[in-house]
């Protein structure tokens, strides 16, 4: 029953070659650790992996099929640059798409930047985890997070079909 982001096990997944390769420090995946757990959601499992399709597929399904993870949210590889594969390997692993979390992402991106138009980024459902792709930058990875935070709580409680999730859906006429 997660009403709120204490009861809710997030993984963070850095996707950056430089960074897999300690030639530069990851700011984005610690950034995104603080906000959550600021918020009092649980970070329990984090990573660091390069820009690599296969490598990125494997740790979100061993994420999603045996670590007891909520959400998992990626940072990095979601541009266009040849190497930003982190959508593809996400559509690869997820079972169902959950287009208006990207959407509602890049809507308040491009109120800040016009870069917002070039973001590949998606969200999907692997299991009983959601998966959302944010992007590389610190800043961008934390506005974007703090746009979806207020819906994650009831995506887990729809996951976990938790007979709460529906109270309070009332229709007005």
């Amino acid at each position: 029953m997660a009403k709120t982001l204490s009861e809710i096990r997030f993984g963070v997944l850095t996707v950056s070659d430089r960074s897999a390769r300690g030639e530069r420090e990851d700011q984005s995946g610690p950034a995104l650790r603080e906000a959550v757990e600021e918020k009092g959601g649980k970070v329990v499992v984090h990573a660091i992996v390069a820009d690599e399709r296969q490598e990125i597929e494997e740790i979100l399904r061993q994420w999603c099929d045996g670590e007891n993870v909520d959400v998992v949210v990626t940072t990095g590889g979601t541009g266009c640059a040849p190497r930003d594969v982190t959508p593809e390997a996400t559509l690869a692993v997820i079972e169902r798409n959950v287009p208006g979390i990207a959407e509602a992402i890049r809507a308040e991106s491009l109120k800040v930047t016009p870069h917002a138009m070039l973001s590949r980024g998606v969200a999907g459902i692997r299991k009983r985890t959601l998966i959302v792709n944010l992007p590389g930058s610190p800043r961008g990875a934390i506005e974007s997070l703090a746009t979806i935070l207020k819906v994650i709580p009831h995506a887990v409680q729809l996951l976990r079909e938790d007979e709460a999730a529906e109270r309070g859906h009332t229709v007005q006429i």
